[in-house]
């Protein structure tokens, strides 16, 4: 009895046990869970990690760098008088006397039109003057006449030899003819004044240089047909060609309107050619306009040549330094630099770059100088030989991991 009783007892389920065997497969359940979830949150900061492509560029010193300079802008050479020379009337160019780069003289002939029309014009226009002349003449011999048939009436009247109808029809005689004579003499003089008009259209076929300068441009050929409007789509020409006076060269600049009170007339200025960057040019402000772009928020400048120089030439790239007083040429920072816009960020209330700095990005706080029109200003923050970014991310930050691309 015993042992059937003992028999029974082992096969009873003890509850601590199983409740023991489900407490081990919850922790099981647990310990995977974390492990799952380290792995997770391991291969996001093994990807996080990776490098962020970018594009950098070396800081270098902005041509035209000046000691004593208060303000730098870039712009171009142009010329006060410039003309795209072309013709009063439309015609078909038969002779093109300029090419590019030779000198012309104020009212040198620089084409012919065909002036066929115009000569035979001007031959009818003086044929029919020769034929007013010849009216005027036969009048004015009739007229004589006529006054002296009516003098010779009033002496018969007075006699008493004729009768007074004859007298009055001698005087309707010549009133007639003072009244015919006014009429020619009248015609007479619009006769000389149509044979000018023709002698203008004639003279209007020679096309001349409105002043002397550079031909820079030939615009047509002979055969083309020229015109002062433009018609007949693109077959027509509208010139013949562009002169440039190279004595009125001078430079225009857009200065940032945060800066234009930096700028005066008569303000000593150094100029630098993109062509020649070690050729130092003295000039001076002549004026600012007085109207600012709305777009650019820029004032342009007008900047005259102290003297002039073969060198320079027409629309070529030059960076200019607005010098201070003397006085004030050691207040000035000696090194400025030109990045490009999308290197500058804003953050806050101030101006930052991301330089490269191994393979981490290294925020820069910078101060911004004027804007130019090949990029921004920096005074300070920054080393020559610096790669800073400028392009990549807009959430790019400071320590990121960063891979410079082409």
């Amino acid at each position: 009895m015993t042992s059937r009783r003992e028999s029974l007892e082992g096969l009873r389920i003890d509850r601590q046990e199983r409740g023991g065997a489900g407490s081990g497969r919850w922790i099981w359940l647990a310990l995977v869970t974390v492990v799952v979830a380290g792995a997770a949150i391991a291969a996001f900061f093994l990807l996080g990690s990776r490098p962020v492509a970018v594009r950098t560029q070396a800081v270098v010193a902005a041509p035209g760098n000046e000691p004593g300079a208060v303000l730098n802008a870039s712009g171009y050479v142009t010329a006060r008088r410039r003309a795209t020379v072309s013709s009063k009337v439309t015609g078909k160019v038969v002779q093109v006397s300029v090419e590019e780069g030779l000198a012309v003289k104020e009212g040198q002939p620089l084409a012919r039109l065909d002036d066929a029309m115009a000569r035979t014009a001007l031959s009818l226009a003086e044929s029919q003057a020769v034929s007013a002349r010849k009216s005027l003449a036969e009048i004015e011999a009739r007229l004589r006449l006529a006054e002296m048939t009516l003098e010779r009436s009033r002496r018969l009247v007075a006699e008493g030899v004729s009768g007074q109808a004859d007298l009055d029809a001698a005087l309707a005689d010549a009133d007639s003819l003072r009244a015919r004579l006014e009429l020619a003499r009248q015609e007479t003089e619009v006769a000389a004044r149509q044979v000018a008009l023709r002698r203008i259209e004639l003279e209007d076929t020679v096309i001349r240089a409105p002043f002397s300068g550079i031909a820079i441009s030939k615009d047509a050929q002979p055969g083309e047909m020229i015109s002062p409007v433009s018609a007949g789509g693109g077959f027509t020409r509208t010139g013949i060609c562009t002169i440039v006076d190279m004595t009125s060269l001078e430079i225009e600049v857009d200065v940032n309107e945060g800066y234009i009170n930096r700028v005066e007339p008569g303000q000593k200025v150094s100029a630098t050619l993109d062509a020649y960057p070690d050729w130092r040019i003295p000039a001076q402000v002549l004026t600012t306009i007085p109207s600012a772009d709305r777009q650019k928020a820029t004032v342009k400048v007008r900047i005259a040549f102290e003297s002039l120089d073969p060198r320079i030439l027409p629309d070529m790239g030059v960076k200019v330094a607005f010098l201070g007083p003397e006085e004030s040429t050691a207040a000035v920072p000696k090194r400025r630099y030109v990045l490009p816009t999308s290197a500058v960020r804003r953050q806050g209330e101030k101006d930052v770059v991301f330089v490269v700095r191994g393979d981490r990005a290294e925020q820069r706080a910078v101060q911004i100088g004027g804007t130019l029109t090949d990029g921004i200003e920096v005074l300070a923050g920054l080393a020559e030989g610096e790669r800073v970014i400028v392009e990549g991310p807009l959430d790019l930050a400071d320590g990121t991991r960063v891979k410079a691309v082409p």
